[in-house]
């Protein structure tokens, strides 16, 4: 990925973000209109959309630009100086742009308006401490994935937002830039815009919390040189 220019690097993160909100908030869309209001359809719809997107997403973009999608893990990686503040602004600018560009798309696929707001409220301490909790969960599947099981980090990454959409009550938004966007939809994938920045503060925290703590876990330890290695072999002396 170091290799890769920062244009095409940034165009990743442009569609890669774009295609995660169209999938979003158009399986929402959809199901919202085929699921005759059984609410607990249209999530289980909604949820294996955006776990099957994002699996394939992070399996075609991560070699490209590591596939955040998400200003908060371009924030860890930023901190872990894995990508420089420069880009990761230039990330976290571009994920923003790119998705409301995909809930706009999702708006037109299916004839809504494309612009709304969205009059859905996710408030309270509980919503809160859920997009605290399912941004922490993700930071710790990333780190941990590209540490041990890189190969596996596209599936990992999407069963634990399969996953989170359940146990957290907010449903796992744990992205500030899904979250802007997402405030723009009138629609099952909603969240009205009083209650964005809770769930936004709630994300960086957990970013930074899963620096500090996931940083450490799961830091390379140096390996002691074997005491053989210090010892100097000396001929014995003839005389």
């Amino acid at each position: 990925m170091s290799e890769t220019s920062l244009a095409r690097r940034l165009a990743a993160e442009a569609l890669g973000t774009s295609f995660l909100l169209a999938a979003i908030v158009g399986s929402g869309i959809m199901a919202g209109r085929l699921c005759g209001g059984n609410v607990a359809i249209a999530l289980l719809a909604n949820t294996l959309s955006t776990g099957a997107a994002l699996i394939v997403l992070i399996a075609i973009f991560g070699p490209v630009s590591g596939a955040h999608f998400n200003p908060a893990v371009s924030l860890y990686c930023a901190l872990r100086r894995e990508i420089s503040p420069a880009t990761a602004f230039f990330y976290a600018a571009v994920q923003f742009v790119s998705a409301i560009v995909g809930v706009c798309a999702a708006h037109a696929m299916f004839g809504s308006a494309i612009f709304e707001l969205s009059q859905k409220l996710r408030e309270g301490p509980g919503q809160a401490l859920s997009e605290f909790v399912a941004t922490f969960g993700l930071i710790a599947t990333i780190s941990g994935a590209t540490r041990f099981r890189p190969r596996l980090t596209p599936f990992l990454v999407g069963l634990y937002i399969v996953s989170a959409y359940w146990f957290t009550a907010s449903t796992s938004f744990a992205n500030p830039a899904v979250t802007v966007a997402r405030s723009l939809t009138d629609s099952f994938a909603g969240i009205a815009p009083r209650s964005a920045p809770a769930f936004i503060a709630a994300q960086l925290m957990a970013a930074l919390a899963g620096f500090c703590i996931f940083g450490w876990l799961f830091a390379r330890e140096a390996r002691p040189v074997p005491a053989q290695e210090f010892e100097v072999s000396v001929a014995p002396r003839t005389t």
